[in-house]
This record gives structure tokens, sequence and C-alpha cells, in this order.
């Protein structure tokens, strides 16, 4: 590829999304602008929004990637990824926005009465953004690698700084509409190039059928244990997410932000038809890349192995925006929720704060993404279901459905949960993935049910901590919300 083409790519979305952040500042005035805009984010928005900030580094690159390497059990990501936002719609979506919170340590706060349960579950949210950060860098360190020939670290430097210019401008309500673009670039960025490389082969008459079949890298298929471990991660992880939770707290009442999951559902499952379809063509057409440990790469090269010429470098371009806008609205989503918490909890909670802590959520990962290498991007950001399914999702679940949730067996089970799956991903680090057994590179399947035993038993055997209150918040969850008035 021209690297100057890609080069091109990525200054216009970074262009783009500084200019669409810019607007948002122009209404962004209040504190509640900057951490929850002013809850007057409408379902299409905010479904977009979601969309935007989810569909990451592992949902653009990573998912077509682990296809091209596993085939069929690669499907589990784009499966589990999507079911989680059911269980979204389900268990937490509309009593999450009823509790009035700006983020997850508030609710846990105001649900258990504890400052100490605020604080510790304030650590764990700020663990899983800079964890879930990181591959993001990786990803744009990848794509600026792969397409232009830049220094890896250009990449990284410049997601953080689009970022934070873009946060710090605006807050949520500049996000907002920063991220609801993205998405439907990323759509379109998949999409379009995936028709004409369809058009390649059926006007070449190519037997694709029949190479179907190929392993490129003849590993074995996954094992029971494997698939089932990864959809508790994948499930689970998605209710415990912080950049999409705070999403729900924007919508104008608990009604809209069950629409809203129903649409993001519904976006969700037209996306990932298109990272299926790369890696299911690269499977057949570019298995050297799974073979030169490129597998992450495909999306990026295959429009112009498939098509060539100036109209390959153009579909590539408009691939290589669309993944820079990937590693741009999951970061600022990220940046989003843990500079709410950090504002709230260290720096006053003022609009001042907000960016301070903003600039702080950004700059920790893009060192820890300096020092690490990129690994599979979908088997990394997995690894970060698995541990915020692990922690955040278990009080989360009984904070709302279940009365006897006390602040010690919250905060016992959050740290049972840390520690066995933060262990479990350290010595898989140190073995290797060559020769990681199957129980520790995925850990959900006993990590998840450990974290929910011990909230539950020592919440049991500490009954007299349940707040005074609990009535009326179990109430004030569980109510539905008077519509707002439409002006008729």
């Amino acid at each position: 590829m021209n690297p100057v083409v890609g080069i091109a790519a990525f200054a216009a979305v970074s262009l783009a999304t500084a200019a669409i952040g810019f607007y948002g500042l122009r209404i962004s005035r209040t504190t509640g602008d900057f951490y929850v805009a002013s809850r007057t984010v409408r379902p299409w928005w905010n479904a977009s929004a979601i969309g935007g900030e989810y569909l990451s580094a592992a949902s653009f690159l990573g998912v077509a990637g682990l296809i091209l390497l596993s085939g069929t059990d690669a499907l589990w990501f784009p499966v589990g990824y999507t079911a989680g936002y059911l269980m979204l719609l389900l268990f937490v979506a509309a009593p999450l926005r009823r509790s009035g919170a700006y983020t997850i340590p508030d609710f846990t706060e105001a649900r258990l009465d504890s400052r100490a349960a605020r604080r510790v579950t304030s650590i764990v949210v700020v663990v899983v953004g800079w964890l879930y950060i990181v591959p993001q860098l990786h990803g744009a360190a990848l794509a600026i690698r792969i397409t232009t020939g830049l220094p890896a670290w250009v990449g990284q430097v410049a997601v953080v700084a689009v970022v934070c210019i873009t946060v710090i401008a605006g807050g949520m309500r500049s996000i907002t509409f920063v991220q609801a673009f993205q998405y439907w670039l990323k759509l379109t960025a998949l999409a379009v190039p995936i028709l004409f490389i369809l058009f390649v082969l059926a006007g070449t008459g190519t037997p694709a059928v029949a190479e179907a079949a190929v392993n490129p890298t003849a590993a074995p298929p996954a094992g029971p244990y494997q698939n089932i471990s990864l959809l508790v991660a994948l499930l689970f992880g998605t209710l415990g997410l912080p950049h999409v939770l705070v999403r729900f707290y924007t919508n104008p009442d608990g009604q809209s932000a069950r629409r809203t999951t129903l649409i993001v559902l519904g976006l969700l499952s037209v996306f990932y038809l298109f990272p299926t379809a790369y890696g299911l063509i690269g499977r057949m057409f570019a298995p050297g890349l799974a073979q030169s440990g490129q597998a992450d790469a495909l999306v990026l090269l295959l429009p112009g192995r498939m098509v060539g010429g100036m109209a390959g470098d153009l579909l590539t371009a408009l691939v290589v925006a669309g993944a820079f806008a990937a590693f741009l609205s999951t970061t600022s989503g990220l940046v989003v929720s843990l500079a709410g918490v950090i504002s709230q909890d260290v720096l006053g909670g003022s609009v001042s704060g907000f960016r301070w802590a903003a600039l702080i959520s950004a700059v920790v990962p893009l060192g820890i993404a300096a020092m690490t290498d990129s690994l599979a991007l979908a088997g990394s950001v997995g690894m970060v279901f698995a541990f915020t399914a692990s922690t955040i999702c278990p009080v989360l679940l009984l904070g709302i459905w279940w009365r006897g949730l006390t602040d010690t067996g919250a905060i016992a089970g959050m740290v049972t949960g840390a520690l066995l799956c933060g262990g479990a991903m350290v010595a898989g680090a140190f073995v290797g993935a060559a020769g990681t057994p199957s129980w520790l590179a995925q850990p959900a399947a006993w990590t998840v049910p450990s974290a929910f035993a011990v909230m539950v038993l020592v919440s049991r055997a500490t009954r007299d901590r349940v707040p005074r209150t609990i009535t009326r918040l179990m109430t004030r969850l569980h109510t539905p919300e008077r519509p707002l008035a439409t002006g008729r």
C-alpha cells in the first residue's frame, strides 16, 4: 500500500474526530454535560455511540484474525460480544439508569452505603479501563506500522493525543457525537471493501468453496471447556464494562435505556457479519498471513491483495480510516468513564478535575502499551472481559437483584475475583501462549463462579451490614420511571 494514502486516511479521521469534538464543546457547559451529557441522549444517538465505543480493535481487526487462525471456533467471539447485550437488556440497563448514579462507584456506594466498597470499586474500574485501553493502542501501533511504515509508537501517541483533545474539550456530550459518527464510519469501512472483494471473486470465477476447510496453522480445535469459559467471560464481562455502563446514565429514562439496548443488538449483529466475512475469505485466499504471524493485519491487507491497483489502495485507505475510528472511539469512551471515576474520587468532581483525570486516564496506559508487546487483539480483550466478569459484574447483578448483598461481601467477592483472574493472567504471561493450560488461558469458567460464591457467602455471614435503606433503594431500582413529557 502507498504510505501516503494510509497517512491521509489517518489524518482525515483524526481531523473529523477533532472537529466533531469541538462542535460538542459549544454545547458542553455544565458538570452534567461532561459526565452524562445531562441525561438527554436519545436512543438512536446513544445506540450508535455505544456501537462506536464497544466495537474496539478486537472487533474491527481481532475477530477476523482469529477466524483466520481458528476457523469456526472464533465465531464465539462475535456471538458472545452481541449476546452480552441481551443480558444487559434483561438484567442491568433500566435499573442501573434508575439508580441516578454518575459512575459505577457511585452506584456501589449508594447501594451498599459504604465508602470502602466505593473505593474498591473505583480501583477495579480504573484497572479494567487501563487494561482495555492497552489493546487499542497496540492495534493503533500495528495499523500505523503496516500501512505507513512509520514507527509503531506514532500510532499510539496519535490516538492518545486525539482522544485527550476531544474528551478534555467537551466531555460526554462531545464524545457522544464523535462515537456515533465513528460507528457508521467503521461499518462503512468494512462493508464497502468486502463487497468489492466479493465482486472480484464473482467476476473471476474463483472456486472459493473448495478451499474453505484450509487450516493455515494446523492448530487443534478448541475444547468444550475453552468455549464455555470464553462465553462466560464475554456474556458476563459485557455487564461490567465501565465505558458501556456509563452510557445508560445518559438516557432520559429507563424506557429509553431499554430501547437503546435493543437498537445496539441490531447494530452489533449487522456489524459482525463483515469481520466474519473477512476472516473466512482470508482463510481461503490469504493463509500466509496466519503463518507469518500477521493475522491481526488481515482486514488491513486483504483489500489490496484481492483488488489491487488504485482501487485497492483506496479501499485500504477506507479500512485504515475505520480501524483508527475503532481505536479512537473505544479509547475515548474508556477515558471518559475513567475520568469520571478518578475526578469524583480524587479531584473533587469539578469540570477542571474531570479534564486532569482524562489526561491521567490516557497517559498511563500509553506508558504500559509502550513497554509491552502486542498479543492477539481479540484474545487480549477476551482476558479483560474475564477480569471484568470476575469483579464488577457480580457486584452489579447481586446489587440490583439481591437484597442480601453487604459491603463486606461485595468487597470480598471483588478482591477474590481480581486476585484469581489477575493471577491467571500473570501466570499465563509467564508460561507463554504455547504452553498455557486451558484453565489459565480461559479462567472465567472458575473465577466468575468463585467471585459470586464468595460474595454470597460473606454477605450471608454479615447480614447485620445490610443497609437499613435497602427497601427504598430496591424499590427505586425496580419501579418503572414515568416517561418524560413530549410537549403534547
